[in-house]
């Protein structure tokens, strides 16, 4: 049977034979990263000093729960904006595809969000006792949305820096930066001495951790496939992305480390704020070049 005739009789189209070039997932996905790991982040770290540091955080229900959820939704609106066709995400739920990261990330944020609801109404009416029991359910839904996303990456088999093990290890590492960041910003005057050094010190290690795996992964290891080495081009050198590249691994990381000393040792809120201010600064910058770089490479 001649192959027109085959295409005639299964009705096939072909719509699209070549591999897709330039930029898929623009800023848009940047700022959808960035928000999932605050707004994740700061349900990490109000559940770290409840248990750690309950009198000084304890005034700290509802503004986390208002933080977390506006984030959210910040992380679900540029992710529906983001789609090629955002009027029909509703197919998500109705024809879920369980093979697809999408498909599950879709229905763990919508219960987080949920989750967030009752938290901030439990917090209005100062429900403490419940408050803290749906936290932990909520603190526990909060790790796989925020790893999600590297699920995502690493179904895209050609872009072979967005691989899962390494990328988990930066979700959660980020949301941890984030959330501490934030909640320092947050917390303020509300925050003890001892609750801060607690949120200096995450915020500290996961920069730390952070550094070492960009470096690891990007700098120092021994990329043998030609397609990454031909992509970390253009961070290295005078690549077109070696200065937002390094800049960020800056703001994001080493900055707020030596704050974060500077801080301790001279008991200074505003250093301190200051080093949570560049990492949340920093994070976009790093996030958006980690997007950005895999996309360059052309698929053919």
């Amino acid at each position: 049977m001649a192959v027109h005739e085959v295409l005639a009789a299964t009705n096939a189209v072909v719509t699209l034979d070549v591999g897709i070039p330039g930029i898929v997932w623009p800023w848009l996905v940047t700022v959808n990263m960035w928000a999932k790991s605050i707004g994740t982040g700061v349900i990490f770290m109000l559940f770290i000093l409840l248990r750690m540091h309950p009198e000084s955080a304890k005034n700290l229900r509802l503004p986390t729960a208002i933080v977390a959820f506006i984030f959210i939704n910040i992380f679900l609106l540029f992710t529906l904006a983001d789609l090629h066709q955002p009027f029909r995400m509703w197919h998500i739920f109705v024809y879920p595809s369980w093979s697809s990261a999408i498909a599950w990330g879709s229905f763990m944020a919508s219960a987080f969000l949920g989750l967030l609801v009752l938290l901030a109404f439990l917090a209005y009416k100062k429900n403490n006792e419940t408050f803290d029991k749906v936290l932990l359910w909520t603190t526990i839904l909060a790790i796989p949305v925020t790893l999600y996303t590297a699920a995502l990456m690493s179904q895209c088999t050609a872009r072979e820096l967005w691989q899962m093990p390494a990328e988990a290890a930066q979700m959660i590492l980020a949301a941890l930066l984030a959330g501490s960041a934030t909640m320092i910003l947050v917390g303020g005057n509300k925050l003890s001495d001892e609750a801060k050094k607690t949120l200096g010190v995450v915020l500290g290690l996961s920069a730390l951790m952070a550094f070492i795996i960009y470096m690891s992964e990007y700098v120092f290891g021994p990329m043998k496939a030609e397609e990454i080495a031909v992509i970390l081009e253009y961070i290295k050198g005078d690549g077109p992305y070696t200065v937002m590249f390094w800049l960020g691994q800056w703001i994001a990381y080493i900055l707020p480390m030596i704050l974060i000393l500077l801080s301790r040792s001279s008991k200074s809120e505003s250093i301190l704020k200051l080093a949570a201010i560049m990492a949340l600064v920093g994070l976009a910058i790093v996030k958006h070049v980690w997007l950005m770089i895999p996309q360059l490479l052309p698929m053919s």
